[in-house]
């Protein structure tokens, strides 16, 4: 089933980390779809401004909310803001993450715990705040984006493994405790894409390890997003958007 614009018309998107690369493109496409849209951001307050003009210029209604979103107060504050000025969410894509490269010998308790805040907790943090919305609706779509680092060694390190494979987990057990409400949880788990982050990967030369021979692109990820958002009878899955490169 694929989302067409204006099917998502008087729905409201929450979006953390959507300030730029594959967060931005999922915002955009999510208002294109015809979704009013939460953009949010940590730090790159200017990248969020710019995505909200975007998607006002589509007639789309937009804010951007500054969070950390492995805090809860922050969570819960930002989840009010956007239901005060958009309505209540009813589809939230957990996709904030941060992925510094370290090797085993380099990585210390502090990485380990900062990489499980953000990539995971910050995901059971937001979805535990839009919850009351969702269930008072009797609909909603939530979308964490994973890592083929969930199934693989990747180039990040063991502690991004051991976050996005928490990630994975977080989802179908979501999934299996809130289908009767009428609320759908996935996962989306992007190989190599090519975004401002993509550098260590390139240094890596992790493209030559790819069956279609290149990065994929922020908006491949995000046209998945809406397939799954667009599924209602789809729950509990993670679907890989990688070049084939679990296949290598």
């Amino acid at each position: 089933m694929n989302t067409k614009p204006g099917d998502l018309q008087g729905r409201v998107a929450l979006v953390t980390g959507s300030s730029r690369g594959i967060g931005r493109a999922i915002a955009l496409a999510l208002g294109g779809a015809g979704a009013d849209v939460a953009v949010n951001c940590r730090t790159h307050a200017g990248g969020a401004e710019e995505v909200v003009t975007a998607l006002r210029a589509m007639g789309r209604r937009a804010i951007a909310v500054a969070a950390d979103v492995s805090v809860r107060e922050a969570v819960e504050d930002m989840v009010v803001r956007v239901g005060r000025e958009l309505g209540p969410i009813d589809m939230l894509v957990n996709n904030a993450g941060i992925a510094n490269v370290r090797g085993l010998d380099d990585l210390d308790e502090a990485e380990f715990d900062l990489a499980l805040a953000v990539n995971l907790k910050s995901a059971f943090l937001c979805t535990q705040a839009v919850l009351p919305a969702m269930r008072a609706l009797r609909r909603g779509r939530i979308v964490n984006i994973s890592s083929v680092a969930a199934r693989g060694a990747g180039v990040v390190g063991v502690h991004y493994n051991a976050a996005k494979a928490g990630l994975e987990g977080l989802t179908r057990g979501y999934a299996a405790r809130l289908a009767a409400d009428g609320i759908t949880v996935n996962a989306v788990a992007p190989g190599p894409i090519d975004t401002d982050m993509a550098g260590p990967l390139m240094q890596a030369g992790v493209f030559k390890q790819i069956p279609v021979g290149r990065l994929g692109l922020p908006e491949e990820v995000a046209q998945v997003v809406l397939m799954v958002i667009g599924n209602p009878y789809l729950t509990g899955q993670t679907i890989g958007v990688n070049g084939g490169i679990l296949l290598s």
